[in-house]
């Protein structure tokens, strides 16, 4: 079982930053990519960034340039930097996180875990 727990959201004025956490601990043999999502009132959750075990990054087109997802793979913990925030950026934020497990007949097997999420609000 692994643990996911995000923290670092608030109430900021457009323009403003904030810089999330998403912390995993637990048992696992692999902590695979690491992804950010939000879901704003009245909208469908989507995918923000993300990161994978080497480090490579994706974003939705909505916050490239903007938004930065780094980790450190030795606390198990994932960041997004979000800068010149905009009121549409005003969602839940949840970070999923892919587990992989080694099995004993060998192949891996895969499981994904959820935090319960941070708001974020950007309002003057």
């Amino acid at each position: 079982q692994v643990h996911v727990v995000e923290s670092g959201g608030g109430l900021v004025q457009p323009g403003g930053s904030l810089r999330l956490s998403c912390a995993a601990s637990g048992t696992m043999d692999r902590l695979n990519t690491m992804d950010w999502y939000r879901q704003g009132p009245g909208k469908q959750r989507e995918l923000v960034a993300s990161i994978g075990l080497g480090g490579r990054t994706n974003y939705a087109a909505a916050v490239k340039g903007r938004f930065t997802v780094y980790r450190d793979s030795m606390t198990y913990t994932a960041y997004l930097q979000m800068n010149n925030l905009e009121p549409e950026d005003t969602a839940v934020y949840l970070c999923s996180v892919d587990v992989l497990y080694n099995q004993a007949a060998g192949g891996v097997s895969r499981r994904t875990y959820w935090g319960q999420g941070t708001q974020v609000t950007v309002s003057s």
